[in-house]
């Protein structure tokens, strides 16, 4: 066989993104990947008794994939199935907070306080504030946050910090969801290791790709070290547009790489989501027909049959 017979029968090697093989265009998997939505998940039964909460980290170190949209009205369709819920604001932006319409600054403990309290001063339920979605709390933040990462370096088992906090009212909840910052620092180790499963929202997009492979890496680290409970719940895809190749091309590799852990349920691109959270409310409020609304219940119901959720 000569060279150009050999050159023409192998095919080029498929690119890819840390380790992530991107389809090409027209392949099989990029032009159907996501689209499908194979399995209907029942609605859960009632619960007879609330808590101890599952706690799960919500968390991707690049920003703008969807992690506060998500933690807002994943916790408010859960809350509609009878959960209840508490939301933790682990980001000093404060946009979860902000967007439930919660005020950080009135006078009372927001997640900072509680991280640097004496044990003997720490009183977490007396920080938790209501929302307008019955059986959905919140413990929110505000940029002082943003001078924990550095107060706790120095501090006995800083890396406990948020567990210990939480520790409190785990018991008068069925499922706790920490949004976390964008970052890998000390705030979302916190976070991991006071967990017990991440969800990873990720963005139907190229470079969104990227950093997955280290926050993958991060969690089991956190896991052979800090908290071997931990497990990844699931990879959320989220802003997926179902009329781009592109999108469907992302989504397909991801589910070639990952299997089982991505979820079935996509997260699609709507003007809603901000419209909502200009509202100060989930969407399953605001607009409580929406396919938006709708997705988020989906998720809920595919994460309870999981045994990601109570």
């Amino acid at each position: 066989m000569d060279l150009q017979a050999q050159h023409e029968e192998e095919p080029a090697a498929q690119p890819s993104i840390d380790g992530l093989v991107i389809p090409r265009e027209g392949s099989g998997s990029g032009a159907s990947g996501g689209a499908e939505q194979p399995q209907e998940f029942p609605v859960p039964a009632p619960l007879d008794r609330h808590g101890p909460a599952r706690v799960i980290a919500l968390c991707n170190q690049k920003g703008g994939v969807g992690k506060t949209t998500t933690t807002i009205n994943l916790g408010a369709a859960l809350a509609e199935y009878g959960r209840r819920v508490l939301l933790v604001d682990f980001d000093p932006q404060g946009a979860l907070s902000v967007g439930l319409g919660v005020r950080a600054h009135d006078g009372r403990d927001t997640i900072y306080d509680l991280l640097m309290a004496p044990a003997r001063e720490l009183d977490t339920p007396a920080a938790v504030r209501t929302t307008s979605v019955p059986g959905l709390d919140v413990l929110p933040a505000d940029i002082d946050l943003s001078a924990a990462e550095v107060q706790l370096v120095n501090e006995v088992a800083r890396e406990h910090a948020l567990e210990r906090v939480l520790r409190p009212v785990l018991g008068d909840y069925d499922v706790v969801l920490i949004d976390c910052q964008p970052s890998l620092g000390l705030l979302t180790v916190n976070a991991l290791t006071a967990a017990h499963g991440v969800l990873i929202p990720l963005e139907t997009e190229y470079f969104a790709l990227r950093g997955v492979a280290l926050l993958v890496e991060t969690i089991e680290k956190v896991t052979d070290r800090l908290n071997p409970l931990l497990r990844i719940d699931g990879i959320l895809p989220t802003m997926v547009d179902g009329r781009t190749l592109h999108s469907r091309e992302v989504v397909a590799s991801v589910t070639d790489h990952f299997g089982e852990l991505v979820l079935t349920t996509p997260i699609r691109r709507t003007v809603k989501f901000p419209d909502a959270t200009l509202a100060s409310e989930p969407i399953t409020t605001y607009a409580p027909s929406h396919a938006g609304a709708e997705a988020y219940r989906r998720l809920a119901r595919e994460l309870v049959a999981r045994g990601a959720c109570a």
